[in-house]
């Protein structure tokens, strides 16, 4: 992937490492989603939302870390800024285009833990996207644990995760999140195969498709075998591929994010259509 192609955005922000606040789930990088404990490993909490996990409702408090700022190589700087704002010219395009103001979240990198709107977090949380601040939160060395423990490498399998994370800021913008959370209140079913966090999960892999298309189109900049390393991250991180590897088996009345064929699935309808309307992962089957 040759992201030099793509601009700069304005809006990465470099935090502290550390945290304070509430902790999502009342321990450090620890969650439940009704009465399951979310195994502390990382693959199992791969691309965790809060807003999947704990119904914020915007009441979070917010206490901005003070610590020593975090350490940022440039090159991965760079990279993350280029790939976010080319996330904002497709979005910026695609809510014009339907009469919208794409609203543009703010990407923080930190180390070891920080303190959001929705709570404190640990990098063992992995990349997530915290909805009362629109905010996406990512700790660099989570790309090097996406090689070493999930087994996808190269730049495209990271700008997957963070496009990923951007269409749930997109999903936050078009109201999406608050119809869950109020479904949620409403006791909807959210675990399981066919539950609400697996279809906002699977939404947000065809947002990310949707992205890859209008990136490719406005700046040709995929290469060979370039998708195959975003297809090969999904099939690595859906949930019954994570409980096997955990646990040895496979519940699907626990599952959150989607099969594995369910991302792959997704993110290319998503790729292949470049249209939004192609992503209503709430009707049908997901």
């Amino acid at each position: 992937m040759d992201w030099r192609k793509g601009g700069s955005s304005s809006n990465v922000e470099i935090g502290g490492n550390g945290g304070g606040g509430r902790r999502f789930g009342g321990g450090g990088g620890r969650m439940g989603i009704g009465g399951l404990i979310v195994l502390a490993i990382l693959g199992w909490v791969f691309f965790k939302n809060p807003m999947a996990l704990l119904d914020q409702g915007g009441s979070a408090s917010y206490a901005p870390s003070s610590s020593t700022p975090t350490q940022v190589d440039p090159e991965q700087q760079a990279f993350v800024s280029a790939i976010l704002h080319s996330t904002e010219q497709t979005w910026g395009e695609i809510f014009q285009a339907n009469g919208m103001t794409y609203v543009e979240p703010k990407l923080h990198l930190f180390s070891g833990g920080v303190s959001t709107g929705c709570g404190g977090a640990t990098s063992a949380v992995g990349p997530f996207y915290c909805p009362t601040d629109q905010k996406v939160y990512l700790d660099l060395a989570f790309f090097q644990q996406l090689q070493d423990e999930l087994h996808s490498s190269g730049d495209f399998a990271r700008a997957y995760v963070i496009a990923h994370e951007v269409g749930h800021h997109v999903q936050k913008l078009t109201g999406v999140f608050d119809k869950v959370a109020a479904a949620r209140r409403r006791g909807a079913p959210m675990d399981g195969a066919d539950g609400l966090s697996v279809r906002q999960e699977l939404q947000a892999d065809c947002y990310a498709g949707v992205w890859a298309n209008h990136s490719q189109r406005d700046l040709n900049w995929l290469q060979p075998g370039d998708i195959e390393e975003a297809l090969n991250a999904a099939s690595h991180i859906g949930d019954d591929a994570l409980q096997q590897q955990a646990q040895g088996r496979v519940r699907p009345d626990t599952f959150t994010h989607g099969t594995s064929a369910q991302r792959v699935k997704w993110f290319k309808t998503g790729f292949s259509s470049g249209n939004v309307s192609q992503c209503n992962t709430f009707a049908g089957e997901p």
